[in-house]
């Protein structure tokens, strides 16, 4: 619950302040080169950092999960 109200105000900045930093901003990057509004690059980069967030959280967890059964595993083979 508590991270669910940490989501929703995190969501509720990140709206308000690209709604008011709504300019258009010109994006390089290599040789790369477009134009585009302050608050849909604010809104990218808030959702590649969600779900890079996401991915990395999940990945940790299945490991862990992994390393803890190889645990259960280990110890169940010893006690026989």
């Amino acid at each position: 619950m508590i991270t669910l109200i940490f989501a929703l105000i995190i969501i509720t900045v990140v709206t308000v302040f690209s709604v008011q930093n709504a300019i258009p901003v010109v994006i390089s990057f290599v040789f790369w080169k477009f134009e585009a509004s302050l608050a849909i690059i604010l809104f990218l980069s808030v959702l590649a950092g969600v779900v890079i967030g996401v991915i990395g959280a999940s990945l940790f967890r299945m490991k862990l999960s992994k390393k803890k059964q190889t645990s259960i595993d280990h110890e169940n083979a010893h006690s026989f």
